[in-house]
């Protein structure tokens, strides 16, 4: 066989490669948003003198052993704003058959926006955290969670997109007077922060931030940049959306000393 026809083969064999990337690509993240949403879940509180009695806050997702759930620290209510009968939860399942878990916060850091609750109950399937400190820019991406809450019941919505940049973080506030401690030391040693080109909405918060072709998190959606107004994000979203990096999570964990995988003997 001449070389003439080898590349010729070889030709036509890169083309049908490259005609069928797109699709082979959406398969992947097809088989990847099934296995990830088994593991998203929805974070609130309980309160039986409230009408609904279920207020779902943001998104948030089971890690570890099934027992730990991730979110954003501002999704968490703080204990001093909760009525004398409500509790907070999160809300697993899928449509109208919801379940409710009571959990308890086991650590939280307010610098990096992050969360970890305790569920109470049984577990649930845990996704995986990946071990790399940063991703690299151009990667794609995914994020599953409740952009506009459980207004139809518990149907959690993918977006996807890929990681414009790793950023330092911005905390934006009308006047210094509404900033932090926390926020302050934040602005004089920022920390580094994924930016997204990917369209979140508010409910988004604490979702998973993964990588398209193996559901590994790299990160949690935290905010959203709004052009005008808070209601402008849900009409009119810019599609920049920020994650915080899960090695900040991860140092959370070590840092107070919790054995996520650990599950206690009935």
């Amino acid at each position: 066989m001449s070389n003439y026809n080898i590349n010729i083969r070889f030709i036509c064999v890169l083309i049908m490669v490259l005609i069928n990337a797109p699709a082979m690509a959406h398969n992947t993240l097809q088989k990847t948003v099934k296995a990830v949403k088994p593991s998203i879940v929805g974070v609130g509180i309980y309160d039986p003198n409230l009408s609904p009695q279920n207020q779902l806050y943001g998104s948030g997702f089971v890690i570890g052993n099934g027992l730990y759930v991730v979110t954003n620290y501002h999704v968490v209510k703080p204990k001093e704003i909760l009525a004398d009968k409500a509790h907070r939860v999160i809300f697993s399942g899928r449509g109208k058959k919801g379940d409710i878990r009571s959990v308890t916060i086991e650590a939280f850091s307010e610098q990096h926006d992050l969360a970890l609750l305790k569920i109470q109950g049984s577990a649930l399937p845990a996704l995986t955290l990946a071990k790399k400190s940063f991703r690299n820019d151009g990667e794609a991406i995914a994020f599953t969670g409740f952009p506009i809450g459980s207004v139809l019941g518990l149907y959690p919505a993918t977006h996807q997109g890929i990681i414009a940049a790793t950023t330092p973080v911005v905390i934006p506030a009308n006047d210094a007077k509404q900033l932090t401690a926390a926020q302050i030391k934040t602005l004089k040693n920022p920390f580094m922060i994924y930016q997204l080109d990917a369209v979140a909405y508010p409910g988004n918060s604490g979702s998973p931030l993964y990588l398209q072709d193996s559901g590994e998190v790299i990160g949690i959606i935290n905010k959203v940049f709004v052009k005008r107004t808070k209601e402008s994000a849900i009409s009119d979203p810019s599609g920049i959306t920020y994650a915080i990096p899960v090695r900040y999570l991860q140092e959370m964990i070590q840092k107070e000393n919790i054995n996520i995988e650990y599950r206690a003997s009935k």
